[in-house]
């Protein structure tokens, strides 16, 4: 901000991700009444938004237009308006940037995750990634771009520059650890995205993997990015415990957030510093 306090810290909350089942935790919401459950107690416990993912039948990662308008409906139906809902777009092995693009089009979300290296993996990619983000601009839904190292921001910062891509102010996303081995991320690894000369982005999110989650997302709180826990990520306590719930992680940020003499968001808030409210 001009005056240099830090705004408001967004949590997020991803639930469930694409590849965990209740044979992982069975506090891992797979149907839309348990991602209902999930996100009213979430939001009780601080959260500003929820990034869903959802399942087929037989419990495998979907892109599918009506099964998200089942979870969004169900999801809605608990918290109305009081979290900004999100969609992903992981191809998880399965699926191609037309699919991506597609659902999107067809589902007009409130804001979906896109990750750079999936939805335009080469150059011949960024034209159909450039018309989606302007359809995304013009629909109002809010796009998060996730980034797995610093040399994906450069890439987005570089579209950007060169006005290959229609955007300025694109909300992003640093997964900490994603290809590391065995994906423990340390809070130190938000470092290289954060260093003097590499892209500034005016709204950023951190996550990160395994039992020091809360940590990296303090340490990102602190540096003036918003933050992301849940299930997809780690299952842990900060103490090594089993988190009873994804509600457990939230209220673990939440806390530290506000021990740091911070405040955290509302969906409102979010909304407002996105552009879709």
């Amino acid at each position: 901000m001009a005056d240099g306090s830090i705004p408001p810290v967004a949590i997020a909350v991803a639930p469930n991700g694409g590849r965990r089942t209740t044979a992982d935790h069975p506090e891992i919401p797979l149907t839309p009444a348990a991602l209902a459950a999930t996100a009213r107690a979430c939001l009780d416990a601080g959260a500003a938004m929820i990034h869903v993912h959802v399942r087929d039948q037989a419990g495998e990662h979907l892109l599918d237009a009506d099964a998200y308008r089942a979870a969004i409906s169900a999801i809605r139906a608990e918290v109305g308006d009081a979290l900004v809902l999100q969609i992903t777009t992981e191809a998880l092995g399965k699926y191609q940037p037309a699919d991506q693009i597609a659902l999107v089009r067809a589902l007009k979300p409130e804001a979906a995750s896109l990750a750079l290296r999936e939805i335009a993996p080469g150059a011949d990619d960024v034209p159909a990634f450039a018309d989606l983000l302007g359809f995304m601009r013009e629909e109002r839904i809010a796009p998060q771009i996730i980034l797995y190292t610093p040399e994906e921001a450069e890439r987005l910062a570089g579209l950007i520059r060169e006005g290959e891509i229609p955007a300025t102010d694109l909300p992003i996303i640093f997964p900490l650890g994603r290809y590391t081995a065995g994906q423990r991320s340390e809070p130190a690894d938000l470092l290289p995205f954060l260093a003097p000369g590499r892209p500034r982005f005016d709204h950023w999110m951190v996550c990160a993997f395994g039992p020091r989650e809360a940590a990296c997302v303090a340490t990102g709180a602190l540096l003036g990015g918003h933050i992301r826990v849940g299930f997809e990520n780690n299952l842990q306590l900060p103490d090594g415990r089993t988190a009873p719930d994804n509600a457990a992680l939230v209220a673990t940020a939440a806390n530290l957030v506000r021990a740091a003499g911070l405040t955290t968001a509302s969906a409102t808030d979010l909304r407002r510093a996105w552009r879709i409210d």
